[in-house]
């Protein structure tokens, strides 16, 4: 009877090892092939998107470069106003996240801040100026107001901030490879109104969890919970930003 019983518990024990490795295995499937969880840390891309804000980054919409699965599975190509997630060229260890402004191919220009595609001006209702400043063209920063023109590579795309003033982006490094990019921003699934921490120190992350424990309630944006990233421009109470991330 004990060796039954002994036999039965391993067989439990058992079970729940298995259901667990395949869970994880499963969270990790997603995480790599389907979903990431992204956390704003700048305000490159105010208003759509505030500092503290974190994301769900759908990773499958543009799905494998394989001909064959075109027309088989819902995927489709970036296209213009796409607010993607991608591995910054010059250190593929960080991840960006801007709005696909011009496609391979196009010849992107810009005059007092105003952008042109294909020598048309381009309607930009999400853009966000926080300085009335026209930089001269002889200003050592002058690429953030004027700027090419310039023939975007074919198989990169041209990526800006909608925080137009305050974004470190392609104006700068150039073009974003198609192979950087890891998938769209699709939703807001909690946004915490406050700066997280920079550094990568356990003392920092420490610090920072602690702080989500002691204002959890009073510093979420509970009207940003569930915001479908780019469904409507809205402004809500935040942190603002001058910093170029």
């Amino acid at each position: 009877m004990a060796v039954a019983d002994e036999s039965e518990k391993k067989s439990t024990i058992r079970e729940y090892y298995e259901a667990l490795l395949i869970a994880i295995v499963f969270v990790n499937f997603a995480r790599i092939f389907a979903f990431q969880a992204f956390k704003i840390p700048s305000g490159s891309m105010e208003d759509n998107l505030k500092i503290g804000d974190h994301i769900i980054v759908n990773k499958c919409i543009y799905g494998p470069q394989v001909p064959a699965l075109r027309g088989l599975v819902p995927l489709r190509d970036v296209e213009r106003g796409d607010v993607i997630v991608f591995r910054y060229p010059g250190d593929p260890s960080q991840d960006y996240v801007k709005r696909v402004v011009g496609l391979p191919g196009e010849t992107i220009h810009i005059r007092a801040k105003k952008v042109f595609i294909n020598g048309k001006p381009l309607d930009e209702p999400y853009v966000l100026h926080t300085d009335d400043r026209v930089l001269h063209v002889n200003h050592p920063q002058s690429s953030r107001d004027h700027f090419g023109p310039f023939v975007i590579p074919q198989g990169e795309y041209f990526a800006m901030g909608d925080n137009r003033d305050n974004s470190n982006d392609s104006r700068f490094w150039g073009g974003v490879p198609r192979a950087l990019i890891k998938g769209r921003a699709f939703m807001v699934y909690w946004s915490f109104d406050m700066r997280p921490a920079r550094g990568t120190s356990a003392r920092e992350r420490l610090g920072e969890l602690g702080k989500v424990v002691v204002y959890f309630f009073t510093k979420t944006r509970w009207e940003r919970t569930f915001f479908v990233v780019d469904s409507r421009y809205h402004y809500t109470p935040g942190i603002a930003s001058y910093g170029n991330d």
